[in-house]
């Protein structure tokens, strides 16, 4: 089984998308390994702050076949890929790191650059995963968040409840 982190994030009707998309990761995955919900701004282009968070499951599927069953949950959830790249959105799930897999697989580049980029990524994958290396930087994500520069972007946890 291949230890996988995901990203996930929704500035439309945030608490019902994320919601359901723990529910679709834990009946396809089980246990999940849940972060705090933060909010953050719109990072990209002007919009709804997002509800981001990091999920740690486990997963027998390769690579390609967990992105298309990602990308099934997105879809499943009213997400519209025909707008510009970055713009608003129910759903986004996103593959951080697949074990310490590096390169590009199947399609998807490991580990995810915006892990070391962007705050409402590195503060919630190191709550609950502080002491595992990115395979790349070699550093704890611990290590990462600390050296962040945390006044660079807006971020809050929210309360959320889940299940």
């Amino acid at each position: 089984m291949a230890q996988v982190y995901l990203s996930l994030g929704s500035n439309i009707n945030r608490a019902q998308y994320i919601r359901a998309a723990l529910n679709a990761l834990a009946g396809q995955f089980g246990d999940l390994e849940v972060s705090q919900v933060f909010e953050s701004e719109a990072v990209g282009f002007p919009g709804d702050n997002f509800y981001n968070l990091v999920v740690g499951l486990q997963t027998d599927l390769p690579v390609g076949q967990l992105a298309l069953c990602l990308r099934g949950i997105e879809d499943a959830n009213g997400r519209l890929r025909s707008g510009p790249k970055f713009s608003a959105r129910t759903l986004d799930i996103d593959i951080l790191t697949y074990d310490q897999l590096t390169g590009t697989v199947d399609g998807v580049k490991l580990p995810r650059g915006e892990i070391v980029k962007n705050a409402f990524v590195l503060q919630p994958l190191a709550e609950i995963a502080p002491e595992v290396l990115h395979p790349i930087e070699q550093k704890t994500y611990r290590q990462l968040w600390n050296e962040y520069d945390q006044a660079s972007q807006k971020l809050w946890p929210v309360e959320f409840i889940w299940p």
